[in-house]
């Protein structure tokens, strides 16, 4: 197998994650919607906890990039 290939290939799969991190939060942002309807005035006190999930989600995004590019330009 050529190398060049090998390295597309593998930035391929390690941009997979990329496609849960999108499901991850469609889903804390889903919830947030959810029980801010059901419950109004404990929203505030939980959007900062829907922030911190965002951000470590959104972190998982970051390093699945990271590793593809390290394949691809390493």
């Amino acid at each position: 197998m050529d190398p060049a290939a090998a390295k597309l290939i593998g930035a391929g799969l390690a941009t997979i994650a990329l496609a849960g991190v999108g499901v991850g939060i469609g889903n804390i942002f889903g919830s947030f919607v959810s029980a801010a309807i059901r419950n109004p005035a404990a929203a505030p006190k939980v959007f900062g906890n829907v922030l911190l999930g965002f951000a470590l989600t959104e972190a998982v995004a970051l390093f699945a990039l990271l590793i593809a590019f390290l394949i691809l330009f390493g």
